[in-house]
């Protein structure tokens, strides 16, 4: 079978001879795979022409809602991708954070796009800022999205994480990806974007896929386009370093392998439950997917006078981890993607051992359950010791792509701290200690190496996700020969693929662009109450003026009968004279509650509820015989989708000021509310 591309439209299959992938396990044929005589320019150009308008012409809350049908439809036809994955030589375990952690970091960004995000094809980002004495010239940021297209460049190990993971927030942000799978384990990849286009939940030209060399793709690309990559640091840095990426200054992400260490603290014993937790780690690490994570530790620095227990007690753990048949569930080591890998890491564990001994594993023989002895792509959990690790330089430099690491030992937290700086930037790091003093001190002399470390103690194992898991809402990345770049992280990932733009103005222009009301805005007013209009019949910047209230003794005294709040400011006449305050002031909280009898209507109307309260400040102190007035402005409309049964309703977020007799703001809040639509 030749894997096709999806390009422009339409399947294209080389007629070209391509490279034959085959299976890891047993090693028969799966596809060829060949992109010559593919349109690279066409692709590129059907991206920003088709793929990119109908996804700009989408809100962020309508991607999210495709995103979100494509996760459910990919979830449903999760066990024709773990039948698929054994043939790469992972086991279900193993399949599991690619497969259905992929999936569901579609449905995380589904979800937080729909919470985070407003329903609209613009992005306000951060507070107004004023820029004029008297206001009416003031500055806002906004996000937009990219017009052009995303190539994502994906490794061969998380065939479909590591192309929805990149793939979820790119959508999001309303750009048209291009995704070029590894070669190794693109079959895989390539029935994932296959279902995905099948079902049609995105605009046609959001996703294409190329199955095979990237060609001159990368010659076509411009300003407005994002390259990301994630795979080997040279590689990389090959691609970073393209002539056309450089003159148009492309943005290129890259997330490349890298030394990561794992460090068992100098305060820990072989009884504690620290010793036991870092021997599971760092051989699961080892023997997950074969070794084959960009995250998996490499480098284990354990203190000197444990050094012997450790290996004594990963021996153990390891000899557990039987190879073979990764379709079998009693299997926990597979084989590597490919017999040419296997032989690759063989060579990097030969440069290894001359400044390392192997002392466990190594073996050229292995027994593999269900399958012939030595069959496939398969390698022993491998693990080198090196005593001098200040002096050495390899275990600093090369990594063995598979389940090896090296053992090192140290003396002194400074000591512990070098090395994992020898590294020169890793994606993450683990420190294994109950001691909170210990981990201050390992993780700040080591953060600024690293784009995520990870403290596991007795306190957190139990729900940890573990060394190798990266998380929606954190970044994935890391410094220097991580490759300097960032992905995931929650909303920074989709604000990668879009453009922050300062945006300057009078209050009203920008109100009239952002779908947002910025003080000093023309403001509008209604003869009909606003908490009697549907969400459809509400204008941003309509506002409301309340009747004034003056604010007496008795109110601070019953509020703080009814409410327990008997602080000194509101009821000691001579602490409060003595204080910040000068005199007894009513609670704040009162405040806010005398304003929201002041501008709510009583009468039952489209309003269904308070729906949260956000940004308060109290600005001013109100003692008794102030006089309180309240602004209510529509400063911001969320459509909500609707759930199940319930009335269409939409989020509209209120902005309130409450000020005093002679105008002075008392208080500055955002109050949201659900409010009923007419339509769904």
């Amino acid at each position: 079978m030749k894997l096709s591309s999806y390009i422009a439209g339409q399947w294209f299959e080389s007629s070209a001879p391509g490279r034959v992938v085959c299976d890891a396990v047993r090693g028969d044929a799966v596809c060829e795979v060949s992109s010559d005589g593919a349109d690279m320019a066409g692709a590129v150009a059907y991206a920003r022409e088709v793929g990119g308008p109908a996804l700009r012409a989408l809100t962020f809350h309508e991607r999210a809602a495709g995103l979100k049908a494509t996760a459910k439809h990919l979830m449903a036809l999760k066990e024709d991708f773990y039948t698929l994955s054994f043939k790469s030589g992972t086991t279900r375990a193993d399949a599991w954070p690619d497969i259905e952690g992929g999936i569901g970091t579609v449905f995380s960004y589904a979800s937080l796009v729909t919470r985070e995000f407003p329903n609209d094809v613009v992005m306000v980002e951060g507070d107004m800022e004023r820029l004029s004495r008297n206001g009416s010239f003031v500055g806002r940021h906004i996000l937009t999205p990219k017009a052009g297209v995303a190539v994502h460049i994906n490794a061969y190990n998380f065939p479909v994480w590591g192309m929805l993971e990149k793939l979820a927030p790119t959508i999001a942000a309303g750009m048209p990806v291009i995704i070029k799978p590894a070669t190794p384990t693109a079959y895989i990849t390539h029935a994932v974007v296959s279902e995905m286009i099948k079902l049609g939940a995105l605009p046609e030209g959001a996703i294409q896929l190329i199955c095979g060399s990237t060609g001159d793709l990368l010659d076509h690309l411009n300003e407005q386009d994002v390259v990301t990559f994630t795979g080997s640091a040279a590689t990389g840095q090959s691609l970073r370093n393209h002539p056309n990426l450089v003159a148009n200054s492309v943005p290129f992400n890259m997330e490349a392998d890298s030394l990561n260490c794992a460090i068992l603290g100098q305060s820990v014993k072989v009884a504690d439950d620290e010793f036991a937790l870092f021997v599971k780690e760092v051989a699961r690490e080892m023997t997950s997917k074969a070794g084959q994570k960009c995250t998996a530790i490499r480098r284990v620095m354990v203190p000197a006078e444990l050094m012997d227990a450790v290996v004594d007690a990963l021996r153990e753990r390891l000899e557990k981890a039987t190879p073979g048949d990764p379709a079998l569930e009693d299997v926990r080591l597979g084989a590597l993607v490919s017999v040419a890998q296997a032989e690759d890491v063989r060579a990097r564990i030969a440069e290894l051992n001359t400044e390392a001994e192997i002392v466990i594993g190594g073996e050229s023989e292995m027994l593999l359950k269900g399958l012939e002895a030595n069959s496939g792509a398969f390698l022993p959990a491998t693990l080198l010791r090196c005593d001098e690790p200040l002096a050495a330089e390899k275990v600093h430099s090369v990594e063995a792509f598979g389940p090896v690491a090296t053992i090192m030992p140290y003396t002194t937290t400074a000591d512990a701290v070098a090395l994992a700086r020898r590294g020169k930037g890793s994606l993450v790091g683990s420190v294994f200690t109950h001691d909170d003093d210990e981990a201050r001190a390992l993780i700040l002399g080591c953060a600024p190496w690293h784009g995520r470390m990870l403290v596991i103690n007795r306190d957190c194992a139990g729900e940890s996700t573990g060394h190798g898991s990266p998380l929606a809402n954190l970044i994935h990345g890391g410094p220097g020969r991580a490759g300097g770049g960032e992905e995931l992280g929650g909303a920074r990932a989709i604000r990668h693929y879009m453009q922050r733009t300062a945006l300057q103005g009078s209050p009203t222009t920008l109100m009239a662009i952002t779908n947002e009301y910025h003080p000093g805005a023309v403001e509008t007013v209604d003869a009909v109450h606003p908490f009697m209009k549907h969400f459809e019949d509400l204008k941003i910047g309509e506002t409301l003026v309340t009747h004034r209230r003056t604010v007496t003794e008795a109110d601070i005294v019953n509020f703080g009968c009814v409410s327990g709040d008997h602080f000194y400011a509101h009821f000691d006449e001579i602490a409060a004279r003595d204080s910040f305050f000068g005199q007894r002031v009513a609670h704040g909280y009162f405040v806010i509650s005398a304003a929201a009898g002041m501008f709510v209507h009583p009468a039952p109307g489209p309003v269904i509820a308070n729906y949260g309260l956000e940004n308060l400040r109290f600005v001013e102190p109100v003692p008794a015989g102030t006089t309180i007035q309240c602004k209510l402005t529509v400063k911001r409309k969320i459509k909500k989708a609707p759930r199940g049964d319930e009335k269409p309703n939409g989020v509209v977020v209120w902005a309130v000021e409450v000020t005093n007799q002679d105008g002075g703001p008392v208080a500055v809040y955002d109050i949201l509310t659900l409010v009923e639509r007419r339509e769904a």
